[in-house]
């Protein structure tokens, strides 16, 4: 029994004369012979049963043939990757000039799945039809399953589909509170994703009339509240919080609804919040006085008056000559501190998260400096603020 194809790979083929199926094979086979080292000849591979068999699919038009190609693989999706590449170097059939471009590489698998979450749906409001079941559980199982598809992307940041064209915008802390407010049908909200609130969506915020913060109901939630209010100031317009010590993502839709419905003005709620959590501050660690002082190295010290031209919500990295990279935002620092080297430290005019120090640690960087920090620590990384200094 033959082996099941893992991958297809779906090609297109242009030639400016004529062309028969064989002679496409004939190239595919011919052309490729040597190309990819012994072991990547695609002849031995069909024989081993590595690659299956080549359908090519032509259609002739005023003496050009353009058609499709192809191949289903049994082996991993890196060899397959290339052997597509490969087929993009053949350039002649026969007498004729060819072009061959790779389309797609089908995973199979996961098309199936596919299918069959699909066909499941079908058959799950077939039962709901038919009466055979508790019509409203049901119902809501499906409809979860119908919205969580919804979901879309902006700039890194899971959103639902109408976030971007709405009036107004939701701000919710993580991808899994998105997905639960698209379960019971609120299709504007974006998730910060907890890497600080980047520039884009500072922008998008801008563009709206009504802008809602809905934070969870513990420390947490208080703490994001304050990094979007510092960071989106006056287009932040309300504030809608869960249920104390209860989070977005795990509410049902009645509390999603009784939460939104009671949101309050951003300008009234802020201040008390921030009171409240200064008061657990002090609660927590005593009083300000009674505080040993944070030791600050020397180096650190020094990069007082470059951390105050830094923009707010930008990070750079201090490299060991003692210059400073761009400022980015914190959507692109990931991939800033993929390319930097000789980094030494890191500064970030915003609110750290444990996800800025990971990106820290992976640059090698083990001091941080920036304008305030969660409770969030990470080995190896130093954090300091600008008050310390």
């Amino acid at each position: 029994m033959a082996a099941e194809p893992k991958y297809v790979i779906e090609a297109s083929i242009r030639t400016d004369g004529t062309v028969q199926r064989k002679d496409v094979v004939g190239a595919i086979f011919g052309q490729t012979e040597g190309l990819l080292g012994e072991s990547l000849q695609l002849r031995q591979m069909q024989r081993k049963g590595r690659i299956g068999h080549v359908d090519v699919e032509l259609e002739n038009q005023r003496g050009k043939v353009q058609g499709i190609i192809r191949l289903p693989t049994m082996i991993d999706q890196v060899t397959t990757a290339v052997i597509g590449a490969s087929l993009e170097t053949i350039d002649r059939i026969g007498p004729c000039q060819a072009v061959i471009k790779v389309k797609k590489i089908e995973n199979v698998r996961s098309a199936k799945r596919t299918q069959v979450v699909d066909r499941a749906k079908d058959l799950l409001l077939q039962i709901v039809n038919a009466g055979t079941a508790d019509s409203s559980n049901i119902l809501d199982e499906v409809r979860s399953v119908l919205t969580l598809g919804t979901e879309t992307d902006f700039h890194g940041m899971t959103c639902g589909p109408n976030a971007v064209e709405s009036n107004a915008l939701i701000i919710v802390e993580g991808r899994n509170d998105v997905r639960n407010l698209l379960k019971h049908g609120i299709k504007n909200a974006i998730a910060t994703m907890g890497a600080g609130i980047t520039d884009e969506l500072a922008e998008l915020a801008k563009k709206k009339s009504t802008v809602t913060a809905f934070c969870d109901g513990d420390r947490g939630g208080k703490l994001l509240l304050m990094e979007l209010s510092g960071a989106l100031g006056k287009s932040l317009t309300h504030v809608a919080q869960a249920p104390e010590s209860r989070e977005v993502e795990h509410l049902e839709g009645k509390v999603i609804t009784k939460s939104l419905n009671q949101k309050l003005e951003a300008s009234k709620v802020i201040p008390r919040l921030k009171a409240e959590l200064d008061k657990e501050d002090t609660k927590a660690v005593g009083k300000k006085e009674d505080l040993s002082p944070v030791e600050v190295p020397e180096e650190v010290q020094g990069w007082k008056k470059s951390f105050e031209n830094l923009a707010k919500n930008k990070a750079c990295f201090v490299l060991e000559n003692g210059e400073l990279s761009e400022p980015v935002g914190a959507s692109k620092l990931a991939a800033e501190a993929e390319n930097i080297s000789g980094a030494i430290g890191m500064m970030f005019n915003g609110k750290v998260t444990k996800r800025l120090l990971e990106i820290a640690n992976s640059a090698g960087v083990s001091n941080v400096l920036s304008s305030s920090v969660n409770e969030d620590t990470l080995e190896g990384v130093n954090v300091f603020v600008l008050s310390d200094l």
